[in-house]
């Protein structure tokens, strides 16, 4: 392939696009020179003068969970667990034995609590499993508890014991995604200028992932993590981070699920949080567990993902890759100590950031943690510090769209109300930069190509809305909207 006429976006900067003309060959970059003859029989790609860059990564995404969300009852503008109630009361459940399948709600700062007895009362004998827009809790009828084999509560089921029955929940409740979800959802991903996604789906993607690409869903890049509950069967397998399973698809990472969530209030912290509850969040897995994880996995050839949103978690997980010798990344690092992004750095740790997530948070985080928001997604101090950054969604927690979470980083508002703490704000260079995996348009680079209609860099240009023109996959072409 030969992509002609290319402005190519210097992520290194300060330098401006040079035109140039792009040759791929056998999935890599072969040739960038100001003009190249066109090889027998290659195809050819017009630029015509657009803006070339990487191909785009989200370097944190649940594609299943994703490819199935329109599935589910839209439940993010609701304010209370009342809010809720009036949502799935509105639905016609008369006659029907279907489960009431919903997604979005924030407990943190509601004024009242979810109530199993309630939900009853609204659903009556059906099945209901309402996720939390953090997708770290859910509240559950008494049906839904019942066919999941679960006891009798009032209340919402919350971190480990809730990721530990999703698998079943998403069989008994039909949540699988099908090959056609997942086409929609990848192609819908390409026109955004996606080429890869690290896919930290709850599933055997190991064992799945190939009969996806038999399929036909082989034009995206996908590492796939695997959880602590199948590392056995990893190892004895022989699998390692890297090794492809088929075509695009490759082993992604051990991922712990260390701590929870701020819109849960999980987050495990250093002091308490300072709503009226006080407490100091959940801690899934301890420092000792951790830590011996981190070395069988990084025995064997597995790279980490360590989810950590509160800083007493962030803090035990940079001690457990210390102690573990492993590499690999914290996710989501919404709360630090200062002092941990000294060790980040000399670790050589990444921070896989979630910029859409701060605009969730910003109301929540003024509630729960008013006394250290000057510590919070603290991404220019990573970057100064020498941290290298990877942004990405946590779809379906936020939309698999690479400009929302740029735009995010880089303006750290979506309202009226000025950019929450400024200071913290990347420049759209070094968030574009973060966002593609490490690649650079060069000889020996991968063949992923994404042209834009307008200058990713101008300050007038509304990232929110990146036209992409076309987007090229180890060189061809899976989106072309020119």
């Amino acid at each position: 392939m030969l992509v002609t006429g290319a402005r190519i976006v210097d992520l290194d900067g300060p330098g401006a696009g040079v035109v140039c003309d792009i040759l791929v060959a056998g999935g890599t970059i072969t040739g960038i020179a100001p003009q190249i003859a066109p090889p027998a029989g290659s195809e050819v790609v017009a630029a015509e003068g657009r803006w070339a860059v990487p191909g785009l990564w989200d370097q944190h995404v649940h594609l299943g969970q994703w490819a199935v969300a329109d599935r589910r009852i839209d439940l993010s503008a609701t304010a209370s667990a009342s809010d809720v109630l009036t949502v799935v009361r509105s639905i016609d459940i008369d006659q029907s034995s279907e489960p009431v399948l919903g997604f979005g709600f924030r407990s943190a700062v509601w004024p009242d609590a979810a109530s199993v007895r309630e939900l009853d009362a609204a659903v009556g004998d059906r099945a209901a499993v309402l996720v939390s827009g953090d997708a770290h809790s859910a509240w559950l009828s008494s049906r839904a508890l019942i066919t999941l084999g679960l006891p009798a509560r009032d209340g919402l089921i919350e971190e480990r014991e809730w990721f530990e029955i999703v698998p079943a929940m998403t069989a008994a409740f039909s949540l699988e995604a099908t090959t056609a979800d997942y086409r929609r959802v990848v192609e819908a991903a390409h026109r955004r200028g996606i080429v890869g996604v690290v896919d930290l789906e709850f599933e055997d993607g190991a064992a799945l992932w190939p009969g996806r690409v038999a399929a036909g869903i082989d034009s995206l890049r996908v590492r796939g993590g695997i959880y602590p509950e199948r590392l056995d069967a990893a190892l004895e397998a022989g699998l390692r981070s890297g090794d492809v399973l088929a075509g695009l698809v490759e082993v992604g990472p051990l991922k712990i699920i260390s701590d929870g969530s701020l819109g849960t209030r999980t987050a495990y912290c250093c002091a308490p949080y300072t709503d009226s509850t006080g407490g100091v969040g959940v801690q899934n897995f301890t420092l000792g567990e951790m830590t011996e994880l981190l070395s069988r996995a990084h025995a064997a050839g597995f790279e980490a993902a360590v989810h950590a949103i509160g800083d007493a978690a962030l803090h035990d997980a940079v001690l457990a890759f210390e102690q573990s010798g492993a590499r690999g990344s914290i996710e989501h690092a919404q709360l630090i100590r200062r002092d941990d992004l000294t060790q980040l750095a000399r670790l050589g740790l990444r921070a896989s950031v979630q910029p859409a997530h701060l605009l969730d948070d910003r109301d929540i985080a003024a509630v729960c943690w008013a006394d250290r928001l000057d510590r919070c997604y603290l991404f220019a101090s990573m970057q100064r510090a020498g941290v290298e950054l990877a942004l990405g969604s946590d779809a379906p927690v936020a939309p698999l769209d690479p400009w929302l979470a740029i735009d995010a980083a880089v303006r750290r508002t979506a309202d009226e109300r000025d950019a929450w703490l400024p200071g913290e704000r990347l420049s759209a260079r070094a968030a574009l930069a973060a966002s593609v995996d490490r690649q650079r348009l060069r000889v020996g680079g991968r063949g992923d190509v994404v042209l834009l209609d307008a200058d990713p860099l101008d300050s007038g240009t509304d990232l929110r809305t990146m036209p992409v023109g076309a987007t090229v996959v180890a060189g061809r072409v899976v989106h072309d909207g020119r």
